[in-house]
């Protein structure tokens, strides 16, 4: 029983936040950050919108998407770093709100890696006939671990949602290989801090750490897949900047079309930046049946995941 995706879904806040109007509160410029992070525009949830909230319109949409109920789902899987409360979890929350049965539920913390860890941690589910539907989400409210008057930082970052239906599809289909990793030793460079709660980045650090490993992760799983390069048919890489996506995408050696490219209008929203890309793609006809799909992040820990996925049931 292979382990793919029966549905995709995604959420963004309706409140946008340019380039434009961050120049009026901190010292920097549209061009500056466009240039260098290919960044244009914002989502920023309001103070009433949480993040349990995001996950639940991005997992309507996913279910919508399936054909599906929530009491079709046996498990549920949320990836965030800034859930509403350290506990009861995101994912308990969103298990009553949209009344699925009384299934596991769990959050997982991997940062921007997040949903690729929920993606495998589903598919080991799945592949040994445990359950069949799994509900995996990644969201983040990192505005409300932003230090706005922090230039470096509050360019960069921003909330939304995005949801799949994890289950069983045809042979030759799902995911057909994945890596997972993490350098401990890197977590000095990407953090929320204990004392101020805002999230610190040693973005020269992470750009080094990023451009080698998102291009070789990419890589690594096509091979794991027994293909080549030139039969990826899609790239979803995580959008934290153009310059490292472009690296992912150049090392790939595919057209600047079959990249998703949503940080523009989004920026970097951690765990659900690869899934809201993915939603987008799907919804805007890029991605078609039988395509072979390439999702690859990377994130605080330092962790990175990556997967080579063949599109349709």
């Amino acid at each position: 029983m292979n382990a793919g995706l029966l549905g995709i879904g995604h959420y963004t806040p309706t409140n946008v936040v340019t380039n434009k109007d961050l120049e009026k509160i901190v010292d920097t410029s549209d061009e500056w950050i466009r240039t260098r992070t290919g960044i244009e525009e914002r989502r920023i949830a309001d103070d009433n919108i949480n993040t349990s909230d995001m996950a639940f319109y991005a997992a309507q949409d996913a279910l919508e998407s399936a054909n599906m109920k929530a009491e079709d789902l046996d498990m549920i899987l949320v990836a965030t770093v800034t859930p509403d409360t350290p506990f009861p979890s995101v994912a308990c929350m969103l298990q009553e709100r949209l009344g699925a049965r009384n299934v596991a539920a769990m959050d997982l913390s991997a940062a921007c890696s997040g949903f690729m860890y929920g993606m495998i941690t589903a598919k080991q589910f799945i592949e040994t006939n445990v359950h069949r539907n799994i509900l995996v989400v990644g969201v983040e409210k990192l505005s409300k671990i932003t230090d706005w008057e922090d230039r470096n930082t509050c360019v960069l970052f921003g909330d939304g949602a995005g949801a799949a239906i994890v289950g069983p599809v045809s042979e030759g289909k799902g995911i057909l290989s994945f890596e997972l990793g993490s350098d401990g030793s890197g977590g000095k460079d990407l953090y929320q801090d204990k004392e101020t709660d805002y999230l610190f980045m040693n973005g020269r650090e992470v750009f080094k750490f990023a451009v080698r490993q998102m291009p070789e992760s990419s890589v690594k799983v096509v091979e794991k897949a027994g293909y080549q390069k030139e039969d990826v048919d899609y790239l979803i890489p995580h959008q934290a900047n153009i310059r490292i996506m472009e690296a992912a995408r150049e090392r790939l050696g595919i057209a600047e079309e079959k990249m998703a490219t949503s940080v523009k209008r989004y920026g970097n929203t951690s765990s659900a930046s690869i899934p809201m890309a993915l939603s987008e793609a799907v919804k805007s006809g890029k991605i078609n049946d039988n395509d072979l799909l390439v999702l690859v992040g990377f994130g605080g820990g330092l962790t990175w995941g990556a997967i080579a996925l063949r599109w349709g049931r």
